[in-house]
């Protein structure tokens, strides 16, 4: 392993410095620049940097990343027991348990030792740029994220609050189903609910509602959920009262968790997690949905592995074969990316 120095790069800011680290939330309302990354099992970590600049990602370097190749990965839950776990939540629909359940699965690959997620990063921004794309580098605390999210978890410009949840996908507008409009309103009224939580009454809002969004390689559904939050209130209510994200978990929340937790057979760490970043002096910060993210795990296998997490949203409507398709759509782009086999001098693919 390279001993790299901590590192946060979030769209065109650069931190760097590291002062402190805490999992302690009330630390994103004092003083300073902080990275965040939220596990969906709910470790927290924020790290305070004490030097932040604008800086662009810089191009990719031949030979700085070495990825997997198609052939390395394995996932958490093969084709059959995705299909039978689809099914499975149907059951628990049709028994009125849940409405909608986010299944996930993780995909596992070996790379050396030296790998640097920065790296990966910079291959991302060319092979697959993303509204909230970015690197959390924090190796002695076991964080290291390469994130191409294009879902907004929460914004916050003083008082207000926004989210915008994501539920929806297909390869053009044509593919979407009348199931994934449904989902995403399923899951604005949960967003709806969990920021309603701290925010003042009637304050509340949804500015847009299933707007089509146009991503590399497919588009989704988003929707915009806004609120002002009550005074006394900050990151340490607001956190726990959104996470984890609704459009990753389901709903009802509690019901879905449970039934998640049942079926998945891998944790998700910073895959459905919270990603970004709080400048505790200007009252903003930015945190993205930790999905389309790859992380590296040395702590659990004595070696070096990349993991990135796949899912999708389970209705009555779903289609078992479709869903497992559709885990497939997301993944395949960012998994060729990955494979380190892009060609910087041309701009293409091998």
């Amino acid at each position: 392993m390279l001993d790299l120095p901590p590192l946060a790069r979030f769209g065109d800011l650069v931190a760097t410095g590291l002062a402190d680290v805490t999992d302690d939330p009330a630390a994103l309302e004092s003083t300073g620049f902080w990275a965040v990354a939220a596990d969906f099992e709910g470790r927290l970590t924020c790290a305070r940097f004490r030097e932040v600049r604008e800086q662009p990602v810089p191009a990719p370097v031949p030979g700085a990343w070495r990825g997997p190749a198609a052939g390395d990965w394995t996932s958490s839950l093969d084709r059959a027991a995705y299909t039978a776990a689809v099914r499975r939540i149907r059951e628990h629909i049709a028994a009125g348990e849940v409405y909608q359940a986010n299944l996930c699965r993780v995909l596992s690959a070996p790379v050396p030792s030296d790998a640097d997620v920065d790296a990966l990063t910079a291959l991302l921004a060319r092979g697959n740029p993303a509204p909230y794309a970015g690197t959390f580098r924090l190796p002695g605390h076991g964080v290291e994220i390469a994130t191409a999210s294009p879902e907004l978890f929460l914004r916050r410009e003083d008082r207000t609050v926004e989210s915008g949840p994501i539920k929806g996908t297909g390869r053009t507008e044509a593919d979407l189903l009348e199931k994934d409009y449904a989902e995403n309103v399923m899951i604005v009224d949960l967003v709806r609910n969990d920021i309603g939580q701290v925010c003042g009454p009637g304050t509340v809002t949804v500015p847009d509602l299933c707007a089509v969004e146009k991503h590399p390689g497919l588009v989704h559904l988003v929707s915009t959920v806004r609120g002002e939050l009550r005074p006394g209130t900050g990151w340490p209510e607001l956190l726990p009262a959104a996470f984890p994200p609704g459009s990753v978990t389901g709903a009802p929340k509690s019901s879905a968790l449970r039934i998640i937790e049942a079926l998945e057979t891998a944790p998700r760490g910073p895959y459905c997690g919270g990603i970004g970043w709080v400048d505790a002096d200007r009252g903003t910060g930015v945190l993205a949905v930790g999905i389309r993210t790859f992380w590296i795990d040395r702590e659990t296998t004595g070696g070096a592995v990349l993991r990135f997490g796949t899912g999708a949203g389970i209705t009555w409507g779903s289609d078992p074969e479709g869903e497992w398709r559709e885990t497939e759509l997301k993944a395949s782009r960012l998994l060729t990316v990955a494979s380190g086999t892009y060609e910087v001098s041309e701009g293409t693919w091998t």
